[in-house]
């Protein structure tokens, strides 16, 4: 299967039968379960090398690569993936991050001129994937459910898996579309008249889904490189979403969940080995697709000399830095041809090495620090507030903040993420959208903002297959 919509399974013409088919074992090598790499699928007959869709949950083996197969898909394509399709570069031009100097016909130009429209393929492709990683998730939750020899500890860790993925996705849907369905099963008949949630209704729902993971997830990692999430990956997310919905007790009670595991995370002082692969300030990471391999941000964003084939830092971003930050002269890197210098992104450093140095990093914990921080500042808790943020600022190099007031250390704090955060994952479009300070400052910072660009558009195509997906978002 090629696309994927939450109206139909495959094209118009396939069998709806499908999810009673059986896969072969060449497709479950690629991908497991029912949204497999292979093109198409057809009933056949049952020989001796071939599982049935049920038995692929009785087995760890397959049950297991089920759910690891998602984690590839997530890694290499969607809202998540560090190529130039995904949120890290696309919103970085939509935002103020990043300034666009390749191809005139890169799709990446309507993002960066914030003129998206409603069959933009790009958006199409990150509504597609999420959706289909989404099902994937779905279908191991069902798994796991109706499983009967599968060990319970492992239906346990393979059922949390997928409650945190599947809440992960509906989490950066809703931010970049608004109001979108939040599908919890794999009944394609449902999905194809699904209606949308409201953003409340979504948190709500993803906060049911990482409060059931958190009961089922271990606390300990089940791999040492911490690429399957564990009980503390879930209370990141259940952190940012509660952050995101205005629950400030709840956001900094679900960080400390996280800060007050010292034996398994730890502020690493050195910026050079924050986002190795080894990292103890890692919470979750993707693995590359093979040993030697690093990430697809390092290929994204990295490039030797000038002018940029594809993107490099705004002049408005370089110029937010305090001149004694050390993220300057650590995570950012200089290409000069003598008369003109660029600025690109340099948190991850390697392409081709002997093994894999770095993985490409979802959650870590100076995220989770500015979490609290912002939680406990809109809380009127500013001593602790100014704890957590002096932690990250002189991780950099800087001083204990100057920040008095509870407005000063809010403003303090979303500076922080700014430097912090940057080129990871959209964080900044999402921070000035949610404390309201998107049109004031995206206005200034590029000539092509309009109000309708908070919100993606919902691709037409959808819109069009289910009219309950209807209305488009205004302005589109």
């Amino acid at each position: 299967m090629k696309n994927f919509n939450i109206n139909k399974l495959q094209s118009r013409d396939s069998n709806p039968t499908i999810w009673k088919s059986i896969l072969s074992l060449s497709c479950l090598t690629v991908f497991v379960i029912m949204i497999s790499s292979c093109d198409n699928f057809v009933e056949v007959d049952l020989p001796g090398s071939q599982l049935t869709a049920n038995a692929i949950f009785e087995e760890k083996a397959t049950a297991n690569a089920a759910m690891t197969d998602i984690y590839s898909k997530i890694r290499d394509a969607g809202v998540l993936t560090g190529s130039a399709s995904g949120l890290s570069h696309l919103l970085g031009n939509y935002c103020d991050e990043l300034k666009f100097y390749g191809d005139p016909q890169n799709s990446t130009v309507a993002f960066y001129n914030n003129s998206l429209i409603v069959s933009n393929t790009e958006v199409k492709g990150l509504w597609d994937s999420s959706y289909n990683q989404i099902y994937a998730a779905n279908a191991v939750i069902e798994g796991m459910d109706k499983s009967v020899h599968l060990p319970e500890v492992d239906k346990k860790q393979l059922k949390g898996e997928a409650l945190f993925v599947r809440a992960l996705l509906h989490f950066y849907l809703t931010n970049l579309f608004g109001d979108v369905p939040y599908l919890t099963s794999t009944d394609y008949e449902q999905n194809s008249i699904v209606k949308k949630k409201s953003v409340t209704m979504v948190y709500t729902s993803a906060k049911e889904d990482l409060e059931q993971a958190i009961q089922l997830l271990p606390e300990n990692y089940v791999s040492e490189d911490r690429v399957r999430p564990n009980k503390y990956a879930a209370h990141a997310l259940l952190a940012r979403v509660d952050l995101y919905a205005g629950l400030w007790d709840e956001a900094s009670n679900e960080a400390s969940a996280v800060l007050n595991n010292t034996e398994l995370y730890n502020n690493e002082g050195d910026l050079d080995k924050i986002f190795l692969k080894e990292s103890t300030a890692t919470i979750w990471q993707l693995a590359p697709g093979f040993s030697r391999g690093n990430t697809l941000e390092s290929v994204t964003f990295n490039f030797t000399s000038g002018p940029p084939p594809l993107s490099a830092l705004n002049d408005s971003f370089m110029s937010a830095f305090n001149d004694n930050d050390l993220r300057k002269t650590h995570w950012i890197k200089a290409v000069t041809d003598g008369t003109t210098t660029w600025y690109h992104p340099f948190k991850y450093k390697y392409s081709d090495t002997e093994s894999s140095r770095e993985y490409s990093i979802i959650f870590r914990l100076a995220e989770i620090y500015l979490i609290r921080a912002e939680a406990r500042a809109q809380a009127g808790e500013l001593i602790g507030a100014k704890e957590d943020l002096n932690k990250i600022r002189n991780k950099a190099g800087l001083g204990d903040t100057l920040a008095g007031t509870q407005s000063e250390i809010l403003d303090a704090i979303l500076h922080e993420r700014q430097m912090e955060l940057f080129t990871e994952f959209g964080h900044r479009f999402f921070d000035l959208k949610r404390v309201g300070k998107i049109q004031s400052v995206l206005s200034i910072a590029k000539s092509g903002w309009d109000t309708r660009d908070v919100l993606f558009p919902i691709p037409e195509v959808e819109l069009n297959l289910n009219p309950n997906l209807k209305p488009q978002n205004s302005g589109y």
